[in-house]
Order: structure tokens, then C-alpha cells, then sequence
């Protein structure tokens, strides 16, 4: 209980600091995008090498992985098939699909695994598959999908993830850690140093959008809205549960373990992509908080009935 309040009032408390920010006028007109453009270009990538690159991957073959990866694939590929029906178009489906699924393993993962469930490495399973599997996937759609309709070969299609910062800094990370080099201090402490700006920045960023926006579910996007959110937050961690007791047997600590990381709200990061593409903006604003506010009763419930 008080990892889960703990770590919602960290974010609570940045979140509200960029809306004030804004408010005040101290970042001007283009606060937002100077704060996304930093997040994307520069401290993101500088946070998912330091990351991945001290990470321990035997973590990928792990049951719980595959728990995870399931339960995410599902719940997007939902979100996927409703869009395909409704034309949504590919750009918004993506955002959409991530919004359903991607959890926030990072900022509010990592201090729920430690007061919740004891250990912050816990959560690195889905914190992996996000950032290896999924991002480079789903960024290279975006980038294939709001492109100028050019059309391309097929050597620069199956180079796009190289073009694109995040991907090469998580893809960077998992080559120093698979061969095991070690990253010179004096390279490694810049790029921590750089990548602490990313978690504030997507945040500050996020709250600034906050100001002068419509209430939730007012607007076009309410439906996909309604559907991201009751994916993320009902029938992800629903399914997880199913797949982990009743397919791979967990139990106990390794259940709630991974019921919990798929019961976290939609990242953060996600608002970041969908402003750097243009695409889904409300979609993702509107789905990021409202699967926020309600993970906190679903989390409370999920730590009181299988903690």
C-alpha cells in the first residue's frame, strides 16, 4: 500500500510542478516541445543504455517474461483489431495498441517492486521486453506511418529503427551487456548524468499538456480512450493473472509479482511519442491519466488479495 502511494505522489508532484510551470509562463510557448524533443532526442536514449547495458538478460527466458509478453501482445492486439474495423488509421492505432499495454516499468514500476514487492529487479522482466522488443517495433511504425508517403526502399525500411534515437540507445545497451564490455567512467557517468533529465522531462512535459485541455473523455477520442483504458487497466493484469496461475503455475511472490507489473498504468513515455509523431496526442494524454487514477484501487486490491 504505501509503495503504491509513494510512487503515484512522486509522479503526482512533477506532473503538477509542469502544469504550474506553464501556467506561470516561464518556459514560454514552446516549453512542451522543447521538453519532448529533449526527452526523445537526448535523455531517453542516454537513460535506456545506461539501463540496458548493466542489465542482466537472462531475465528474457524467464516464466515470467513470457507471462508478460503474452498478456501484452493480447490486450494490443485487441486494441489493433478494433481500430482496423473503425479505420483509425495505423498512426493512432499504434498509440492506441501502446497505450492498452505498455505499462510504466520505470518510474512507477521501479519504486512499486521495491515497496510492494521487495525487490526493484522484479520488474526488470517487462522493463526488457518493453525496451528491446516492443519500442523499435511500434517506433518504426510511427516512423514508416507519418513519413511524407514517400516510398522507400527496402534496405532504408529495415534500417528505420537505426534512424531513430531510442531504439539505438536501447539496442546499444543490449549489445554492451550480451558482450559484456565495460563502459569507461568517463563515458558512462555524461550519459547517467544526461539520462536523469529523461524521467522530469517526459513529466514536466506532460503536466504542461495538462493546462487549458479538455476533461477527459469529452472529446473525438473517447472512444479509443475507453478502450485503451479498460485494456490496460482491467484485462491486462486479469489475463496476466490467468496465464501465470493457470498456464505457467506460479505462485505466491512470483504471482503477484507479475499481476502487479502488468496492473501499472500507461507510461509516461508514451505522450512523448505521441507528440514527436504528431499523432494520438489526446489519445495518449487521456489514456496515460485515467489508467493512472484508476491503477491505484486496482493495485491496492491486486497487493490485499494476492500479497
Amino acid at each position: 500500500m504505501q509503495g503504491v502511494l509513494s510512487g503515484f505522489a512522486v509522479i503526482a508532484v512533477v506532473i503538477v510542478v509542469g502544469y504550474l510551470i506553464d501556467l506561470r509562463g516561464h518556459l514560454g510557448d514552446q516549453g512542451r516541445e522543447v521538453l519532448t524533443k529533449l526527452a526523445f532526442h537526448v535523455a531517453s536514449p542516454a537513460l535506456l543504455f545506461t539501463t540496458l547495458a548493466a542489465a542482466d538478460l537472462s531475465v528474457i527466458f524467464s516464466s515470467r517474461l513470457l507471462v508478460t509478453a503474452v498478456s501484452t501482445l493480447a490486450v494490443a492486439g485487441v486494441f489493433v483489431t478494433v481500430a482496423v474495423v473503425r479505420r483509425w488509421g495505423v498512426g493512432r492505432t499504434t498509440i492506441g495498441a501502446l497505450c492498452a499495454s505498455y505499462v510504466n516499468a520505470g518510474n512507477l514500476g521501479i519504486p512499486i517492486a521495491v515497496y510492494v514487492l521487495g525487490d526493484a529487479s522484479l520488474v526488470a522482466p517487462v522493463l526488457l521486453f518493453q525496451l528491446i522488443g516492443v519500442t523499435p517495433v511500434a517506433l518504426t511504425i510511427l516512423d514508416l506511418s507519418t513519413g511524407d508517403g514517400t516510398r522507400r526502399p527496402l534496405w532504408q525500411v529495415l534500417l528505420t529503427p537505426l534512424r531513430n534515437p531510442i531504439a539505438v540507445g536501447s539496442l546499444a545497451g543490449v549489445a554492451v551487456s550480451a558482450t559484456g564490455v565495460r563502459v569507461p567512467g568517463p563515458v558512462l557517468d555524461p550519459l547517467v548524468l544526461i539520462g536523469n533529465m529523461s524521467v522530469p522531462a517526459v513529466l514536466l512535459a506532460f503536466g504542461i499538456s495538462l493546462r487549458g485541455s479538455t476533461l477527459p473523455l469529452r472529446g473525438a477520442e473517447r472512444t479509443p480512450v475507453l478502450l485503451a483504458v479498460g485494456l490496460k487497466s482491467f484485462a491486462q493484469p486479469a489475463l496476466a493473472w490467468a496465464l501465470a496461475a493457470g498456464v505457467f503455475g506460479l505462485k505466491g511472490a512470483a504471482l503477484l509479482d507479475v499481476v502487479v507489473t502488468s496492473a501499472l498504468p500507461a507510461a509516461q513515455n508514451l505522450f512523448t511519442y505521441a507528440s514527436r509523431y504528431r499523432v494520438g496526442e489526446v489519445l495518449a494524454r487521456e489514456s496515460i491519466l485515467l489508467s493512472t487514477v484508476l491503477s491505484v484501487p486496482v493495485l491496492v486490491v491486486i497487493a490485499a488479495l494476492l500479497g
